[in-house]
């Protein structure tokens, strides 16, 4: 068995990760494999009694349910959580930028109000649940009937959801539905918004100001437009008005501190935490250290590696704001019924991911090792550069929404088992973390970090080619999702209260 078929990642680990299929009574120095280890899965380094820490990445990722021998498969048959944390190990500076990296510019669109924008869209936003097939309606015939006069506008997005109506007009639910809203209706990457209600639902337009001719945000109710098809033709009419001032937009040179990326993963292995989530991590890093803004999120899934974080927090009110977000979930979770260790999908678990702590420890790695400088409630706007966290769930378009309505005008999205995603109007970059799956999925992955395991990249080169691919997607290289026409139905808003 050739040394690279495993790899162990820290001198701490008990455990190596296989880089591919390990046969029965294979071996590797001292160690022998007692039974076949899928790519992806850990195999014991050394005897593990019953109730031993496993340790990968150097931090523990949960204790041993019974006795295991060097050699064997580490998993969910003899491996269970438990909520230890080990000492924070010490860790390398943050790739550094160069006076070139921090002079860069992409090409951008200038908004009115300084902002900078890396797409030049129209959205047809609706405020309810209600107005959600006509506004779909209002996006189709835009795209068909307008958009073929205005070569400078990128498309006429439709903004859809199920909530506005049936809930408190007070309270989390309605807080976080409004607070995402008027994120995404001030968006940069918008030039312009429509904004479509019914007329007696809960979360009113009169929610989100009042604007009319001459303003590139307008709104109007089904109901006072005199029915759906009616709404229609007026909604047309608005949007060729909107598409004149929208259309003058061109790209110039801008700043690339002013690219915000909102970092994901989504359908991880245990690749995920080896090869793309720390590429991701130097892009971010070298983005920080230009002046731009990288958003880390999914708390639930970065449970176990929150101390990593706290530890590269710029104050203690930064780290205590971390530290409420973790306390907050714990305590909602626990009032579910459930357990932050259900969040390994069934899909994790048969790329090799065990437990709740192991899936963090890799997906923190996205955040590099820059300071952490904020921490955001849901779609808060987003104001600080450098790494910055934001409170979302793990799960991926809900979380994307979040960051997008905080600002992101760039996503970047690591996948281990074939996550496609998009999230108009801010476009998706996708990076696989084995060569597998690109070659699988060729026209979904724009980047293959598996060359990081057959020594064909470092981490450092690949996470500066994610950079550069970060640059020119700002600029308006198409990402592949953007391709196949991904991000009209990957819109979810965090629903949070109760349905009444």
């Amino acid at each position: 068995m050739p040394k690279e078929s495993w790899i162990i990642l820290s001198s701490a680990d008990n455990v190596a990760v296989a880089t591919a299929p390990v046969s029965e009574g294979a071996t590797v120095g001292s160690i022998v494999a007692r039974q076949k280890i899928d790519p992806g899965h850990k195999v014991a380094l050394t005897d593990l009694p019953t109730g031993t820490p496993v340790v990968k990445y150097g931090q523990a990722i949960g204790r041993t349910t019974m006795d295991v021998k060097a050699g064997e498969h580490v998993h969910s048959h003899n491996l269970h959580f438990e909520n230890d944390r080990l000492g924070v190990t010490a860790t390398a500076a943050p790739e550094p930028a160069s006076e070139a990296d921090r002079a860069r510019t992409f090409m951008g669109y200038r908004r009115a109000d300084g902002r900078a924008a890396t797409r030049n869209y129209i959205g047809v936003i609706a405020s309810v649940n209600c107005s959600t097939t006509v506004c779909r309606a209002i996006a189709e015939a835009a795209n068909r009937t307008i958009l073929p006069h205005f070569e400078g506008i990128d498309g006429f997005v439709p903004i859809v959801h199920d909530q506005g109506c049936g809930m408190s007009g007070t309270g989390d639910g309605m807080t976080i539905l409004h607070r995402t809203l008027a994120g995404y209706a001030r968006h940069a990457n918008f030039g312009g918004v429509l904004m479509v209600g019914l007329g007696c639902e809960v979360n009113q337009l009169t929610l989100y100001g009042q604007s009319g001719a001459g303003s590139s945000k307008r709104h109007f109710n089904i109901q006072d437009a005199g029915g759906s098809r009616r709404a229609v033709e007026r909604a047309l009419s608005v949007l060729r008005e909107i598409a004149e001032e929208v259309g003058q937009a061109r790209r110039e040179p801008i700043s690339i501190k002013e690219i915000i990326v909102g970092m994901q993963c989504g359908g991880s292995d245990g690749f995920s935490g080896i090869t793309a989530n720390p590429a991701l991590g130097v892009a971010a890093d070298l983005l920080a250290a230009a002046g731009g803004t990288s958003i880390l999120s999914e708390t639930s899934e970065i449970y176990g590696a929150e101390h990593l974080l706290r530890s590269r927090a710029v104050s203690e009110e930064v780290a205590n704001k971390l530290d409420e977000r973790i306390a907050w979930w714990e305590n909602y979770v626990a009032m579910h019924g459930a357990s932050l260790d259900n969040n390994p999908s069934p899909g994790n678990k048969r790329g090799g991911l065990t437990t709740i702590l192991e899936k963090s420890l890799g997906a923190v790695a996205k955040g590099g090792r820059s300071p952490l400088t904020a921490v955001y409630g849901y779609a808060e706007r987003v104001t600080a550069p450098g790494l910055v966290f934001m409170d979302t769930p793990g799960y991926d378009p809900v979380s994307a929404t979040g960051q997008v309505a905080g600002g992101a005008n760039v996503i970047a999205f690591t996948t281990g088992r074939g996550s496609c995603f998009g999230c108009r109007p801010a476009p998706s970059i996708k990076l696989s973390s084995n060569s597998a799956l690109y070659a699988a999925m060729p026209e979904d992955m724009d980047i293959d970090c598996g060359t990081i395991l057959d020594g064909g990249h470092t981490i450092s080169s690949k996470g500066r080619e994610i950079f550069e691919l970060i640059i020119e997607t700002a600029s308006g290289r198409k990402s592949k999702s953007e391709e196949f026409g991904y991000g009209d139905n990957e819109f979810v808003p965090w629903h949070l209260g109760a349905t009444l």
